[in-house]
């Protein structure tokens, strides 16, 4: 599983439609918003193709003005290695 934090940052009037956005991507949650438009984000996913992936659509919803991946974790499944 890769785990990756994000920021965001948004135009401040469009902040609410960003979060929704935001919270209609599969392995994505948003954890803080400021009303300037930061919000701080995490991906999860199975590949580190698929946080790339998804980091691009981030940077393209419509909104946003920026996205910085601020620290990225990759931890293995402990059934899998058992």
């Amino acid at each position: 599983m890769n785990i990756s934090s994000v920021l965001v940052n948004a135009r401040s009037d469009l902040v609410r439609q960003v979060q929704d956005s935001l919270a209609a991507l599969n392995g994505v949650e948003v954890h803080a918003v400021t009303e300037e438009g930061r919000l701080i984000v995490t991906i999860e996913a199975e590949s580190d193709q698929a946080v790339a992936n998804m980091f691009e659509v981030i940077n393209h919803l419509p909104g946003v003005l920026s996205a910085s991946m601020v620290y990225h974790q990759y931890e293995s499944d402990p059934d899998e290695e058992a």
